[in-house]
């Protein structure tokens, strides 16, 4: 299966290799109930549903929890990644900010995008410290978790998520080699509390509940 953009800005626009890497895990596991924190413009979101199709048919759910808005203007600079900021590309800015005025962090934009597989997916709009709180997460196998990159963030969203998650269950967590961000300090204090800790690269890392 080959990655798409779909005309959309992605953190994996210049990294094909790790996002390459997400997909062979999810080849690997299977998961049958999948969570994505963080889906911004949904580009992965995509490529994830149509790789838990070809393994399971309609047979499987996908969760994601994003704010869905323009983030830029209400969180520090330290829950942001390059790849929140505006469009860089001046003919995608004229085209969609201009002539369309489409927005496309927006939840609207987003399902539009999954709506071939609208009987599998649930968007779910606010903080993730919020909606995992209120979210069953029992029944989900895999997370992909690439929301608020700072500490605070990341180590709320995982301790909430390890506690919630059943044993041998897969969060793989993005932007750990980001020194700038709080990743790699949340991932390493959560050793004690997990079965593995495994770098997929230098960017992704591997946690198995």
């Amino acid at each position: 299966m080959k990655f798409k953009y779909y005309f959309r800005k992605s953190s994996f626009k210049k990294d094909l290799n790790s996002a390459n890497i997400l997909i062979s895990e999810i080849e690997k596991y299977k998961p049958i109930n999948f969570l994505e924190v963080g889906v911004f413009q949904g580009v992965t979101s995509r490529n994830i549903c149509e790789k838990l199709k070809t393994i399971h048919g309609d047979n499987f759910s996908f969760t994601g929890i994003d704010l869905f808005e323009d983030t830029s203007k209400d969180l520090d600079e330290k829950e942001m990644t390059s790849k929140h900021m505006k469009l860089s590309n001046p003919f995608k800015h004229l085209l969609f900010n201009i002539i369309l005025r489409k927005d496309l962090n927006s939840l609207d934009s987003v399902n539009n995008l999954l709506k071939k597989f609208r009987e599998n997916v649930k968007l779910l709009r606010g903080l993730s410290e919020i909606q995992l709180k209120k979210f069953d997460l029992e029944n989900i196998d895999f997370v992909f978790l690439d929301g608020g990159h700072s500490y605070k963030t990341v180590k709320k969203d995982l301790d909430l998520i390890i506690s919630k998650l059943k044993k041998d269950k897969i969060i793989i967590c993005d932007d750990y080699d980001q020194a700038n961000y709080g990743v790699k300090k949340a991932v390493d204090e959560i050793k004690e509390k997990v079965t593995e800790i495994k770098n997929l690269n230098a960017r992704l890392v591997k946690i198995v509940t």
